[in-house]
């Protein structure tokens, strides 16, 4: 019975521990969700992009953090620089990047944004 028993017990500890060892395997980079609340990510990213270094990637990655953050004055700023290197995006860009620009006070370019956010939105079927 006492052998049993010290069995049953390694089993669960050894169980337990692989458990743990996977998760604490985890990067940044292996989360499926964007962590928007990484701000050494955050502040790497914008050294990287006002060092000159422009990637549609970087500017959606700052952009989201920002607004997910709150910080609608720095969200409007990537975002505009997105919208600068390309405009196909998905309509929830042109959104968020109204949203924000609508907070900062720029509401005739937050009114273009909307529009197309609407254009775009009638178009998509999902």
């Amino acid at each position: 019975m006492k052998t049993k028993m010290t069995i049953s017990i390694l089993i669960v500890l050894v169980f337990s521990l692989y458990s743990q060892a996977q998760n604490g395997n985890k990067t940044i980079n292996d989360n499926k969700q964007t962590n928007y609340t990484n701000f050494e990510a955050i502040k790497t990213y914008e050294r990287v992009a006002e060092k000159g270094y422009k990637s549609i990637d970087i500017f959606r990655k700052l952009g989201d953090s920002h607004y997910f953050n709150g910080d609608m004055t720095k969200a409007a700023k990537w975002y505009g620089e997105l919208f600068i290197m390309t405009t196909n995006l998905e309509s929830v860009y042109y959104y968020r990047y109204s949203d924000a620009l609508k907070q900062t006070g720029n509401n005739d370019k937050s009114k273009e944004m909307f529009e197309k956010f609407n254009e775009l939105s009638e178009v998509d079927n999902r």
